[in-house]
């Protein structure tokens, strides 16, 4: 059975993208979720003198150990400041010190979700230009806006954006 690790990229313990992320995981059929939580790596803020002095954090190595296990990816974004929240950013900088395909070039959906009428827009359009170059094969990728008015009652209920997901479901189905 394929592994497919979904990420709410935010440290929220009430986040909205990582509720957006398992939905659509949910969506997969005959696949196993890994569902991560971010604030389950929480690790010192990157940085080359603490590496040197204390070599890269054992939650990294462990991280890296599960993303070899999986098939694909399903990430949604939280925007902070038009950009990744500080908890991914982290994870994802100590991820790329041990190999700088962090993605393994495996497939990945991604996501993004706010109160906003944006969604995410801005930090969803950085990770699309970043990740190729960290080993994302990106199938396809989808910004939700309004999430509060979208998502009701554990399900996408604004018709349009509901077939546009489920097509990228289907698209990524394929791809894993």
């Amino acid at each position: 059975m394929k592994k497919i690790i979904t990420i709410g990229a935010s440290s929220s313990k009430n986040s909205i993208n990582k509720i957006l992320a398992e939905y659509t995981g949910s969506l997969l059929n005959e696949v196993e979720l890994l569902k991560l939580d971010l604030n389950n790596y929480e690790m010192p803020i990157f940085s080359i003198d603490i590496e040197n002095e204390k070599g890269i954090p054992t939650l990294a190595n462990d991280l890296q150990a599960v993303f070899k296990k999986a098939d694909g990816f399903i990430i949604s974004f939280a925007e902070h400041n038009g950009a990744y929240s500080a908890a991914f950013k982290n994870v994802f900088d100590w991820l790329s010190r041990i190999d700088g395909k962090v993605w393994q070039n495996k497939p990945m959906l991604l996501l993004a979700t706010s109160p906003g009428e944006r969604g995410g827009q801005t930090v969803l359009d950085i990770a699309k230009a970043r990740f190729p170059f960290n080993g994302g094969e990106i199938i396809g990728s989808l910004a939700i806006p309004s999430f509060f008015d979208n998502f009701k009652d554990n399900e996408l209920i604004n018709k349009d954006l509901k077939t546009a997901l489920l097509n990228l479901v289907n698209d990524f189905q394929k791809a894993v």
